[in-house]
C-alpha cells in the first residue's frame, strides 16, 4: 500500500497579500448614544447607504479622551447599520489594546490633520472611503424622476440627463450632474468623499448634502442663484453653493 507523503500534497490554502477597499469611520465622540442616534438618521436619509461594508474605525479624533470606548457595543452598533467593522488604528494603546481584544486587527496609521477648532460639533462621525479605484463607474439616468423616486451610484459619479423632481433623491459615492433642473434631494459624497460636488444646470435643490454635511430648506439654495447653473462643495466644514460659470 502506498501513503502519500504530507510533503507531496497538494497545497490547500495559500497566504496572500492583498490590497481592499474600506470605509473608515472617523469617531468624534464615545458617546455610543450620540453615535447611535447620528448613524440612524444618516441611514433614514439615504437607506441604502452601506451594504456589508468592511471598515476601519479611526480613533484618531477621540484618543485623548479619558473615557475609555466600548468596542463590545460599538461593533453590534456598526453591523446594525449594514457596516462591519473589521480593524481599528489611530488610538491610545488602551484604546488599541481595548480594540484588540474585541477582535479587531490594527490597520495602518496615516499623518492626520490638525482638528480645526471650530469644526462641526453635530457631526459626529465620518465615513471616508479608503482605496481610490482607478476608473469609477458613471451611472447614467435619462428619464424624469418624480417624487419618491431614488437612484444610488454606488461606488462612483451619478448623471441625470433630465428632471429631478420635487421629492426625488439621488445618490451618488462620487460626484453628482444633473443636466436639468435640480428639485429634490443630492447627496454627494455619500461615503464621505469630501472631493465629491454637486452641478446642476438649473439649482433648486430641497436638500445639498456632501459627504455628510447638509444644508436644507431655504437655505439649502441662496437667493441669488434660484434657478441658475450652481455647484455645491465644500469647503472645510462648510457645504458651499457657487455660479458654475463657463
Amino acid at each position: 500500500m502506498t501513503v502519500a507523503s504530507p510533503a507531496k500534497s497538494a497545497a490547500l490554502l495559500e497566504l496572500r497579500s492583498a490590497a481592499l477597499t474600506l470605509v473608515a469611520v472617523v469617531l468624534k465622540t464615545n458617546d455610543l448614544a450620540v453615535l447611535a442616534q447620528e448613524l440612524a438618521e444618516r441611514v433614514a436619509i439615504t437607506p441604502d447607504l452601506f451594504d456589508n461594508d468592511a471598515v476601519a474605525i479611526d480613533l484618531w479624533r477621540v484618543r485623548e479622551e479619558g473615557a475609555p470606548i466600548d468596542f463590545g457595543a460599538l461593533i453590534p452598533l456598526l453591523r446594525s447599520h449594514r457596516l462591519v467593522p473589521v480593524a481599528v488604528r489611530g488610538g491610545s494603546p488602551e484604546q488599541m489594546a481595548a480594540a484588540a481584544a474585541a477582535g479587531l486587527a490594527e490597520a495602518p496609521d496615516m499623518p492626520r490633520p490638525q482638528p480645526s477648532r471650530d469644526s462641526d460639533p453635530i457631526t459626529l462621525t465620518e465615513c471616508v472611503r479608503e482605496v481610490q479605484l482607478p476608473a469609477p463607474p458613471v451611472l447614467i439616468v435619462d428619464k424624469p424622476l418624480r417624487s419618491g423616486q431614488q437612484v444610488y451610484a454606488r461606488g462612483g459619479d451619478l448623471v441625470v440627463l433630465s428632471l429631478v423632481s420635487f421629492g426625488a433623491e439621488v445618490i451618488a459615492d462620487g460626484s453628482i450632474h444633473v443636466y436639468a433642473p435640480l428639485r429634490g434631494r443630492a447627496l454627494a459624497g455619500a461615503k464621505g468623499d469630501t472631493t465629491a460636488r454637486i452641478y446642476t444646470t438649473c439649482m433648486q435643490a430641497q436638500l445639498l448634502s456632501i459627504a455628510g454635511v447638509f444644508r436644507t430648506g431655504e437655505a439649502a439654495v441662496p437667493a441669488q442663484l434660484d434657478a441658475r447653473p450652481a455647484l455645491a462643495r465644500l469647503d472645510g466644514d462648510s457645504l458651499l453653493v457657487e455660479a458654475l460659470s463657463g
